[in-house]
């Protein structure tokens, strides 16, 4: 494993750690109020298939951390288009999240470090 490698494995661990914590508060501060909100979304099938959209970046976040974890084993080409994948989605994660916020929320931080890790990891050989 070389520093390539390294820097792809804590990109996707930061990736996926910053997906988890952000599943549960997203869970705790937004599902669970909406559920109960039945003035909000008249019908229980809209209240579900919106409580589900509102975990998507979730998913999605630690999926990517996950693929980039497994990068690591992939040939040049695969890890350029996993690294562009994952980027991209981070990089919009990290974007919306500091206009959000104001700034004033870690999670644009984190990405920005898996961003900048992602940017040198791709570097890598591969395989």
């Amino acid at each position: 494993m070389n520093w390539y490698d390294i820097a792809l494995v804590v990109a996707g661990i930061i990736g996926s750690g910053v997906a988890l914590v952000h599943g549960i508060l997203t869970q705790r501060l937004m599902v669970r109020p909406l559920a109960s909100a039945e003035s909000l979304f008249a019908e229980a099938g809209v209240r579900w298939i919106v409580s589900w959209l509102l975990q998507f970046s979730t998913f999605n976040w630690f999926l990517g951390g996950l693929a980039l974890i497994a990068s690591i084993w992939f040939g040049q080409d695969a890890r350029l288009v996993t690294c562009l994948l994952v980027g991209s989605s981070y990089l919009y994660g990290a974007f919306i999240n500091c206009k959000a916020s104001r700034g004033r929320h870690p999670g644009w931080m984190l990405y920005t470090v898996a961003l900048g890790l992602i940017a040198f990891g791709v570097n890598g050989s591969g395989g």
